[in-house]
């Protein structure tokens, strides 16, 4: 078994931050001083590893504040980023959590959430070492459950009991008996129900209780009849778990959410809202929250059902719109434990057009895709786009402004019949120009009423 426990010279990912910014460039338009901060950012991460022991401790991750209007792409930056990188990256919203004494989630649950994923990554990776193996095993049993080895101690009936066990093999490989019924045997840990309240919250157990009870209630065993194709997935499940150390995983876990763990905290503006000056009401909750946040953007040891895991060296990217506040209504002290500011631009009637046409998922592109499946060839002409990005840009300086989610809103009702009836027009082409936008959406748009409640 490899060695999981050296996960030290894994790197959190090989591109470099001009290479990061282009994979961002083809999702999100625009923003490009933000592109070029988390770039650097998760670059770091690896140039860290790489660092002698000795200064390796004192490098700490610079934590970065995303500020800008909704919609501009602060949490598109995240998804792809998320993508990209190799090492365990968690998105939580900030409005998710209450300060400890409160009911709700507090907000060490977010590290505990970036340990799980550490420790998926690393089972994940090991799969892909032990996979054949497993495999091999499955179909051993699968033979064995066909045939059982036969205690005869005549040499002939020995030899003609492996012939016909190598020919049940040979067919089990190429598919001939998939629907043969075998019976197996499985394990069901009996896991125990217990509610446990601490001071932590009840998101803070602290405790694997299947884990502590494992090796006291043994397993109950349970013979099934199924078909080879329904058996297999549940053999190679218990051939992975008994060909995996998991503490080896555990371990290689949390010293990789350690080291390379990033967590983006989004919507931290809303427990921002109101300023430093409130006294009471929801404001005294939402400051508690920013002071329980404190020692994670610093350094603290949080309890998880895996062991400790440190948080000295996650990364933290926050991100908030602060159109109701402003990042000096932060408590000074989070204020410090996120120095790397970027200011994110709003989006202009050009970029628009570009996020319709440019990015690899444009929303032009999804509906093609959607409406190619009904066998309809959809068209839209420059000048279609060039509308439905002004007629989006115009709403949201008149009503609310949404960003680029404005698009999604608009080409959803410019579509709407035409993906109500696209089964009519199979093999059809549909051409999308500017008269036909103008004809759905020019009610809609000159209304300011109606606008608001339809886009």
């Amino acid at each position: 078994m490899t060695d999981l426990v050296e996960v030290k010279e894994m790197s959190p990912t090989g591109l470099t931050p001009r290479q990061i910014v282009t994979e961002l460039d083809k999702y999100v338009v625009g923003q490009a001083e933000a592109k070029r901060c988390v770039a650097i950012a998760l670059r770091n991460r690896m140039r860290r590893q790489m660092v002698q022991d000795e200064i390796r401790e004192e490098i700490k991750p610079k934590n970065i504040l995303m500020i800008g209007p909704t919609g501009v792409g602060k949490t598109e930056i995240s998804r792809r980023l998320a993508r990209l990188t190799t090492c365990p990256f968690s998105k939580v919203e900030a409005t998710k959590f209450t300060e400890v004494g409160y009911v709700g989630r507090d907000v060490e649950s977010m590290v505990r959430d970036l340990v799980d994923m550490a420790i998926d990554m690393m089972r994940e990776e090991e799969i892909l070492h032990v996979e054949d193996r497993a495999e091999d095993v499955v179909t051993n049993q699968i033979v064995d459950a066909l045939l059982p080895m036969t205690t005869e101690s005549d040499p002939e009936r020995v030899e003609s009991a492996k012939k016909t066990r190598t020919k049940l093999r040979e067919k089990l490989l190429a598919g001939d008996l998939e629907e043969r019924m075998i019976e197996i045997t499985t394990e069901e840990q009996i896991n125990p129900q217990l509610d446990l309240f601490s001071q932590d919250g009840m998101d803070q157990m602290g405790i694997n209780l299947g884990d502590m009870f494992s090796g006291i209630i043994p397993p109950n065993q349970k013979k099934h009849r199924l078909r080879i194709r329904d058996a297999r997935p549940i053999l190679f499940d218990q051939a992975l778990d008994n060909l995996i150390n998991m503490e080896d995983v555990r371990q290689s876990g949390l010293q990789l959410a350690e080291e390379t763990g990033i967590i983006f905290l989004d919507e931290i503006d809303k427990i921002a809202a109101g300023g430093r000056q409130e006294t009471g009401g929801p404001g005294v909750s939402r400051q508690g929250v920013q002071r329980d946040l404190l020692p994670l953007l610093e350094g603290t040891t949080v309890r998880t059902r895996y062991g400790t895991v440190s948080t000295e060296n996650v990364l933290f990217i926050a991100a908030g719109a602060f159109n109701m506040s402003k990042p000096s209504d932060l408590i000074p002290e989070l204020q410090g434990r996120l120095p790397i500011r970027v200011e994110l631009d709003n989006l202009t009637a050009d970029d628009f057009q570009r996020i319709l046409r440019e990015p690899k998922d444009a929303l032009v592109k999804q509906y093609k895709a959607l409406l190619g499946v009904e066998k309809v060839d959809l068209r839209f002409e420059e000048d279609a786009i060039d509308e439905i990005a002004h007629i989006a840009y115009e709403l949201n300086q008149s009503t609310e402004n949404i960003g680029a989610r404005r698009l999604a809103t608009v080409m959803e009702k410019l579509m709407e019949d035409i993906s109500f009836s696209a089964d009519e027009h199979q093999g059809e082409t549909i051409t999308i120009n500017r008269d036909y936008v103008n004809n759905c959406l020019a009610g809609i748009v000159e209304d300011p009423d109606l606008s608001r409640y339809i886009l």
